[in-house]
């Protein structure tokens, strides 16, 4: 049962939700994003950024000997780095609002998950979070397919408490974290339009 569960959470590692998220998106609605070049790039900040930290962890002496926990951390400088340069590129190319709803939701998930974790010492679960979001993003812009999020963090939560990766109270406030972002992103900025 362990290799199942590490096996599921391998596979819904946030930016392959984030892939999921961004495709299904630009396949039923491409209006999101723009242009096709805001795609490529959503791909590139979301989904290969967040990705780097485990490939390059040799090349950074601070956490080259520091095993999974090194890789996470470099995972999260990367993924923040990434979010960052996609609100910086949707600036430059005036992206259009779904496609900052989809980056600002992606940012104030980081920045709340952080305050969690420092202020509440409540170490939410990135991992919940990376999936919640993506999928409440789709249906956001009313794609069906976002419903089937549901059973996934279902499965997620089970694999991450199989594993002792988290505690249930830890992947509650890791969703909730993911959903709020989201609600205070698409409320700001219907209303700044």
């Amino acid at each position: 049962m362990k290799n199942i569960a590490k096996f599921i959470r391998v596979l819904t590692v946030a930016p392959a939700m984030a892939l999921v998220m961004l495709v299904a998106l630009f396949v039923k609605e491409p209006s999101i994003f723009g242009s096709t070049l805001n795609f490529v790039l959503s791909i590139v900040f979301l989904v290969v950024f967040p990705l780097l930290g485990y490939p390059l962890q040799p090349l950074f002496k601070k956490y080259r000997d520091k095993g999974r926990e090194g890789q996470r951390t470099l995972a999260m400088i990367f993924a923040n780095v990434g979010y960052l340069l996609g609100c910086v590129s949707a600036l430059i190319l005036r992206a259009p609002k779904g496609y900052w709803i989809i980056y600002l939701s992606y940012l104030a998930s980081v920045i709340l998950i952080v305050v969690f974790n420092k202020l509440f010492h409540v170490k939410a679960s990135g991992h919940a979070c990376g999936v919640a979001g993506p999928f409440a993003i789709l249906v956001y812009f009313g794609q069906l397919l976002g419903y089937i999020g549901i059973p996934i963090l279902a499965v997620v939560c089970w694999a991450s408490l199989k594993m002792k990766r988290h505690t249930p109270i830890q992947l509650v406030c890791g969703t909730l974290i993911s959903l709020l972002s989201l609600f205070i992103v698409a409320l700001s900025i219907s209303h700044a339009v």
